[in-house]
């Protein structure tokens, strides 16, 4: 849930920042901002954390060159004068704010550090784990087994919280690649500009890697922002899209022995282009977790937690049907913190020999009664309808 909430306050941010409603789009930053570093705090030991990390310092310098430039513009937001700005004229009482100065840096847009996950590390998903092993990894063992080449481009789409960017990265740690991230809501958002620069910056900096011996993953997150139908669109949204995918023909057309794929998340896979889905041969579902990843979830994060022998393990699994991978992270986290509040509500915290009672079967109960899934029904039977036109593992 905060990593979707994080998600949502930043596409907000970069909206109202592409629309030059500045106040509205450093509000929505910082919302992003505090989002992460509270999921960073609350999960110290999370794998993907210092992704996380890096893209609110990103936004954070957002904010400053929003603020700097906000002492030079009138006040008020949506003003015709904002409005020109938006569009690169430009105008404060001191003489024209030079949009340029804002863009974010090709480094902005790109984190490279890798998170130490390996795929046997992701629990389930075995049908998603195969086609990764089959595209990426026995290809990077035994290229002389592939004389037709493999694919290069694979689409990971299904619910929020279930692993896709987990997925990815442990690929990239399997054939110990370079791994290159990038938000595509980032991308595409005007105030980056020139967009395509950065998008033919982001697939020549992964060739020379792999010129140089070392295999790549492009990983590009929200991919919908990138590749999604629109009403509308503008000239540099056009040429950004075009941009990519002239990008990956010249990965399928130039490259049979390259090791340089491209991975791409999505949530909301029907929003998606269907001329550009054949340039993602592998389009791979990322499914809630099933019986067996769910008990298998309940175990871990029950781990270092103090049970009562009425926890039965199977049977949360069967309660937690339709739940994501984040929401029993989740659920697991909210009972510890219902026994935590008893023992501060009893005075006896203070206390360091003091110690929560034991977690009962009925705590689970409890906040399973109270916390529903992140995913509605509705969603579920979309994504099932979409896979069966569009699969391809």
């Amino acid at each position: 849930m905060l990593e979707e909430a994080a998600a949502k306050h930043a596409n907000d941010a970069i909206k109202a920042d592409s629309e030059a409603r500045y106040g509205q789009a450093i509000s929505s930053y910082q919302k992003a901002i505090s989002t992460l570093m509270r999921l960073v705090q609350l999960y110290p030991e999370y794998k993907l954390n210092q992704m996380y990390l890096q893209r609110a310092m990103a936004y954070q310098e957002r904010i400053k060159a929003l603020q700097s430039a906000r002492g030079l513009m009138p006040s008020g937001e949506g003003t015709p004068a904002e409005e020109a700005d938006s569009v690169g004229g430009g105008y404060s009482p001191g003489g024209p704010v030079v949009v340029e100065k804002l863009k974010a840096t090709f480094d902005d847009l790109v984190v490279r550090e890798k998170p130490d996950v390996r795929i046997d590390d992701v629990v389930g998903l075995e049908d998603a784990k195969r086609a990764l092993r089959e595209a990426i990894i026995f290809p990077y063992k035994r290229p002389d087994l592939f004389p037709l080449g493999w694919p290069r481009g694979l689409l990971l789409y299904g619910p929020p919280g279930c692993g896709k960017t987990m997925l990815a990265a442990a690929t990239a740690s399997e054939i110990d690649g370079a791994f290159m991230t990038v938000d595509a809501a980032s991308i595409m958002s005007k105030w980056l500009g020139e967009g395509e620069r950065n998008v033919a910056k982001l697939f020549n900096t992964a060739r020379k890697l792999v010129e140089k011996g070392q295999p790549a993953v492009i990983f590009i997150d929200e991919v919908d922002s990138l590749l999604g139908v629109r009403s509308q669109e503008v000239g540099g949204e056009v040429r950004v899209r075009n941009q990519f995918l002239k990008e990956m023909d010249g990965l399928a057309d130039k490259g049979k022995n390259m090791q340089l794929y491209v991975l791409a998340a999505t949530n909301k896979p029907w929003v998606l282009d269907t001329p550009f889905l054949r340039r993602f041969q592998k389009r791979i579902y990322v499914m809630l977790p099933d019986h067996a990843s769910r008990r298998h979830m309940f175990e871990l994060y029950t781990k270092p937690l103090t049970l009562d022998s009425s926890v039965n393990i199977d049977e949360l699994a069967r309660l937690a049907e339709n739940y994501s991978g984040s929401d029993i992270k989740d659920i697991c986290q909210s009972v510890q913190l219902r026994v935590v509040s008893e023992l501060f509500e009893s005075g006896r915290a203070l206390d360091s020999n003091s110690t929560t009672r034991p977690i009962t079967m009925q705590d689970f109960k409890e906040v399973f009664r109270t916390r529903k899934p992140s995913v509605p029904q509705e969603t579920l039977k979309a994504y099932i309808r979409w896979s069966e036109q569009y699969k391809a593992l």
